[in-house]
């Protein structure tokens, strides 16, 4: 009987042990939304014809389609990770024309899942587009620029951190020096030139195609894998290999670079978080059309 108990008892820490280490130690996520915006559609459809896209993906009346900017929080033991900013609400009056509304603070939602600002460990951002970063400054009562997440380390692909220092003529309106500067002069922007595992079941890869070295985001919770593309499919629309955006600055990579994700994912079990469909926040990684 002693010897039973013991072996039931081995049985229970045996479970425990495996309980923690995949509920525990692996990653959990929350999506994090915040806000919206109005994209033209032709833009962000490229050369697929209205009578195609709009059955994916509609528009108002003025052929422009509603777009979120859907970031997530990701952590573990020792991680607090957020991937992509938001706009944020700084200095807005420059982008009216993207009308965007229902915009939230991005210090609110990361504290809706139970971390101060100054926990969050990192960030890393896909790309330095406004939309994706705006939200890692802001600007306080007095106007001064402040670092919204002043103890992460920011990361970004060292081909998007040169074309954010020196913009090519389509981009020179995407990257704003209020979004970024700040940051690199104060020594907590890194930059990543190759294909890396960041941290344990978490790692990055570099994607051309609609900007320079954009950076799409894999890690493990204990059940999946979450795939994070960004721009390279922002929406599920754009699974579709030939639907490339308008926004693209080499769309011939940008077809390069989603053949060589959806074939690096096909296998896998999980989930695609997209950043801009408002439909669809996310779908399966065995459903790509």
């Amino acid at each position: 009987m002693n010897f039973i108990n013991l072996y039931n008892s081995d049985i229970v820490i045996n479970i425990f042990i495996i309980f923690v280490q995949k509920y525990i130690f692996m990653f959990q996520y929350q999506i994090l939304e915040t806000g919206f915006f109005y994209a033209d559609g032709g833009a962000m459809f490229g050369a697929i014809p209205k009578r195609a896209w709009n059955r994916r993906y509609s528009c108002d009346e003025q052929n422009c389609c509603k777009m979120s900017m859907r970031c997530l929080l990701v952590w573990n033991k020792d991680k607090v990770i957020l991937l992509d900013s938001g706009v944020g609400s700084k200095d807005l009056g420059s982008l009216a024309y993207y009308r965007f509304f229902d915009l939230q603070d991005i210090t609110t939602l990361v504290r809706s899942c139970g971390f101060e600002p100054d926990q969050v460990t990192d960030v890393v951002l896909s790309h330095l587009h406004f939309d994706h970063c705006g939200g890692c400054t802001y600007r306080d009562g007095s106007g001064n620029l402040k670092i919204t997440f002043p103890e992460a380390k920011h990361w970004v692909g060292k081909a998007q951190w040169d074309s954010y220092l020196y913009p090519n003529h389509l981009e020179q309106d995407a990257f704003r020096p209020e979004d970024m500067m700040l940051i690199a002069e104060s020594g907590i922007l890194h930059t990543i030139a190759e294909n890396s595992d960041l941290f344990e079941d978490f790692r990055v890869e570099l994607y051309d195609g609609h900007t320079n070295g954009q950076l799409v985001s894999f890690f493990k919770t204990a059940n999946d894998q979450i795939v994070y593309p960004s721009d390279v499919i922002p929406t599920k629309a754009h699974c579709s290999i030939d639907w490339i955006s308008a926004y693209d600055v080499k769309p011939l990579e940008s077809v390069d670079s989603k053949l060589r994700l959806i074939e690096k994912i096909k296998n896998d079990k999980g989930f695609m978080i997209f950043y801009h469909d408002v439909y669809n926040k996310s779908i399966p990684l065995s459903v790509r059309k």
